[in-house]
């Protein structure tokens, strides 16, 4: 049996990869949605937050971060933030890395050129100095919660 020569052999491999690539498949195209799977765990997120609560963000981040397995690479900032997210023990943390992840959503969006679901919006908070998204035309801002709900604007 004849062995590859180096190059070809790297390329054999390269190739094989990346065709396993798990979830390479799943990356939204241009003009499309962003994933239920990523946005409706991301809205939970944010409503927890907004009124200064804990209350399923390690589980909707979890359900973010392997949601974001399947979207494939493009979407590894997502997953990285949601993994964080995950990881935080209280509200500041929470809301620090829920910036993070709320950056890394936005970007990929942007990126993608895919949009919101119907009736989410994009909104910042100058203050924080981030975005978020959120149903519905009343800011409900997720980086200062009850202390000042209506901080930010929409986009």
């Amino acid at each position: 049996m004849r062995s590859l020569a180096w190059p070809q052999a790297l390329l054999l491999a390269l190739v094989a990869t990346s065709a396993c690539a798990p979830g390479a498949k799943e990356t939204p195209k241009s003009g499309s949605a962003m994933p239920s799977s990523i946005i409706d765990p991301y809205l939970r997120i944010h409503d927890a937050l907004a009124v200064d609560s804990l209350d399923g963000i390690r589980q909707n981040a979890g359900e973010i971060a392997t949601a974001a397995t399947a979207l494939g690479a493009p979407a590894m900032k997502i997953d990285t933030a949601a993994v964080q997210l995950a990881a935080a023990g209280d509200l500041e943390s929470a809301r620090d890395r829920y910036g993070v992840l709320s950056d890394a959503i936005v970007t990929y969006m942007k990126g993608l050129g895919i949009k919101p679901p119907e009736g989410v919006r994009t909104a910042y908070c100058p203050m924080a100095q981030k975005p978020w998204l959120q149903r519905g035309d009343t800011l409900a801002n997720p980086y200062y919660g009850k202390a000042m709900p209506t901080c930010g604007e929409f986009r």
